[in-house]
């Protein structure tokens, strides 16, 4: 068997049994492109030897979703099945886990209609609302990794040799999610146990503010009431651990909606809706998006910001150091799952329910009477840089550095 090969499988296993981490008599959902197709089959194989009761893949192509967006009707991109999204209810409210396998790539909708892009996210998110609500809560176990193909490697290592691209971005992946080690199981045991260590330190602070510094960057964020910072692990209402983003370099919380003021740039391209959005600056005013600039992508930018209401608010605060293992690749993914791995970033939209007291329990009323942002889109962005400063603003207005420089300062 090939190294590649090996890695593949290793791959797979840690995929089903810490990703996911099947349980018996467990139905599995995988979403994943062609391109991901061998990846899939051991994903399978694995899930059955774990006793998984079923195993179901939902397969996307990313040129046939190249044609319709540029071919189909409008009205098209205004409705999804409601067929599908009862379909995605049922098998969480049954209990099943979810996989996710990305491989698309960054810009497979340039040129495409920006409204035909916005109103399918958003008919998209309206119907598939009450199965995101009990991803962000944690109800199920959910996990999201990555597969290399064509299109993506090609955009990821433009000065390597064409034939050469696919197996490069997989030795990439293979490494940020250290299945390079002779037990990646047990690596990523070490690595939550040293996220935990960051995350417990932060929940005992219980900073009521953090305050970023950088250039094109003077932003502050209040932390409601009872805000909980996680990372890594996770851990569903049965009691079962899984690790949602394979890889994982961050811990986060939530923001209060209302309690993030002045102005932050974007250290990255963003990924978004099959196009790329770079070189863009947010101003915040009570926690509302009031002013919006890329140089890049800006229409399909204030399209994602029009979604919703709660789309104009963030969601997430997420701390990852400059000096990280995705980050010392110098690799840039053009993809949300490594890219905001490597950088401090903020989400636009909904906020996950477990990052407050309590938070799994409550209804989206109590959530929001806690100050926790709603909306059916939730879309990370980069801004952290190795000129970040970060400090922790006390109840008693004390600031205590948290990033220095873009890394750790405790």
């Amino acid at each position: 068997m090939s190294d590649f090969l090996k890695n593949l499988d290793k791959y797979a296993e840690l995929a089903v049994k810490v990703g996911v981490n099947v349980q018996k008599g467990q139905t599995l959902v995988v979403n994943a492109t062609i391109d991901a197709a061998e990846l899939v089959r051991l994903v399978t194989k694995k899930a059955y030897e774990c006793g998984a009761r079923n195993v179901i893949i939902n397969w996307t192509d990313d040129i046939v979703s190249r044609i319709k967006y540029e071919l189909a009707p409008d009205e098209v991109f205004t409705e999804f099945p409601k067929w599908r999204a009862k379909e995605m209810i049922e098998l969480a409210e049954n209990g099943a886990a979810f996989m996710s396998i990305v491989s698309s790539s960054p810009d497979l909708l340039k040129g495409v209609k920006s409204e035909r892009i916005a109103n399918f996210q958003k008919a998209a998110g309206t119907a598939l609302n009450e199965y995101r609500q009990m991803i962000q809560s944690d109800k199920v176990s959910w996990t999201v990794l990555a597969a290399s193909s064509q299109a993506w490697a090609d955009m990821v290592f433009p000065t390597v040799p064409k034939e050469e691209r696919v197996s490069k971005l997989w030795d990439a992946i293979f490494q940020a999610t250290r299945i390079t080690e002779e037990n990646p199981i047990e690596a990523w045991k070490k690595h939550d146990e040293n996220l935990h260590k960051k995350v417990h330190y932060l929940n005992e602070k219980k900073y009521h503010k953090l305050h970023y510094k950088a250039p094109g960057t003077d932003l502050t964020i209040e932390l409601p009431k009872g805000h909980i910072w996680v990372g890594a692990g996770s851990v569903n209402e049965k009691g079962h651990e899984f690790m949602a983003n394979m890889p994982t370099e961050e811990v986060f919380t939530v923001p209060l909606k209302t309690g993030v003021n002045g102005v932050v740039s974007s250290t990255m391209p963003l990924s978004y809706g099959g196009n790329i959005i770079d070189k863009f600056k947010l101003t915040f005013e009570n926690g509302r998006i009031v002013d919006v600039q890329a140089e890049v992508g800006e229409d399909v930018l204030k399209n994602l910001i029009e979604t919703d209401e709660g789309s104009h608010y963030l969601g997430e605060v997420a701390l990852v150091p400059y000096d990280s293992p995705i980050s010392n690749t110098k690799v840039l993914f053009y993809n949300t799952l490594f890219d905001e791995n490597a950088s401090n970033h903020l989400a636009i939209g909904s906020a996950y329910a477990f990052c407050l007291e309590g938070g799994k329990a409550m209804s989206p009323d109590q959530l929001k009477q806690h100050g926790l942002n709603q909306s059916i889109t939730h879309v990370d962005f980069m801004i952290g840089s190795k000129e970040m400063d970060i400090d922790g603003i006390t109840e008693d207005g004390k600031a205590e550095p948290v990033f220095r420089n873009g890394n750790w300062a405790f």
